[in-house]
């Protein structure tokens, strides 16, 4: 049983692990080749991604070359409104992320009280999103749309692979994917709903935390960046 303790407020409250992924392919328009010029040049001059890495990438940048991004902020809201979100997406802070596959990881120890949704710019590059407790795996191409609770193990993986290695990124060959990302509020009712959240789960052991984190069966674990299995670290 995973249990996510995050801040509401100035208190840590406690609440249940959504096993929930939503998903789907949403028509967003083709990146200028002026602007994947640009993309290209930020990763591989100032963020010198590894395999394995996720980085923040300039948005306004972005923003102010693309005039087609609202598009993508638009089929968002839509696909968003009809999962019952109502009008959450519009008012949740909105990154530009990159990634060179991603090793198996969880994100309850920052952001345990949001859920990510995320909406993916680049082309099939042969690469999935694997959530490996849940079994959900979700290709990656442009317009690949995906709502998930934060504290849920997932990963970026080559698509006949069973795990992240980092030999499965070789230099040379081209395994960016862009993508935008918000973080939706865990405690807002719809997003509650949409995941199916149970809150205050843990009423006696929140109390004595000060720092969000993920607890299995109530205690410290962490996720293996190559499998992304739990395993306790006490």
């Amino acid at each position: 049983m995973l249990t996510s303790h995050f801040w509401s407020g100035d208190a840590i409250r406690s609440r249940s692990v959504s096993d929930v992924v939503l998903s789907s392919m949403l028509d967003v328009p083709v990146p200028t080749a002026r602007l994947l010029a640009d993309w290209q040049r930020e990763i591989s001059a100032r963020l010198v991604l590894e395999p394995g890495d996720v980085e923040a990438m300039p948005l306004a940048r972005t923003q102010a070359r693309w005039p087609e991004y609202k598009r993508c902020v638009q089929a968002m809201a839509d696909w968003t409104r009809a999962l019952g979100l109502s009008t959450v997406l519009a008012e949740s802070d909105i990154a530009l992320m990159a990634c060179r596959g991603a090793r198996y990881h969880h994100d309850g120890a920052q952001y345990g009280g949001a859920a990510f949704c995320n909406l993916f710019l680049s082309d099939d590059k042969g690469l999935d999103v694997h959530f490996p407790a849940t079994g959900h795996r979700i290709p990656l191409t442009r317009g690949t749309a995906v709502i998930f609770d934060t504290g849920q193990p997932h990963g970026v993986i080559q698509r006949r692979g069973n795990g992240f290695s980092a030999a499965d990124f070789p230099p040379g060959q081209d395994f960016n994917q862009v993508f935008l990302t918000w973080e939706l509020p865990i405690e807002d009712a719809h997003v509650r709903q949409a995941l199916g959240v149970v809150f205050d789960i843990a009423d006696s052991t929140s109390p004595q935390l000060d720092e969000e984190q993920v607890l299995l069966d109530g205690a410290p674990a962490a996720v293996c960046p190559e499998s992304g299995r739990w395993y306790r670290t006490e």
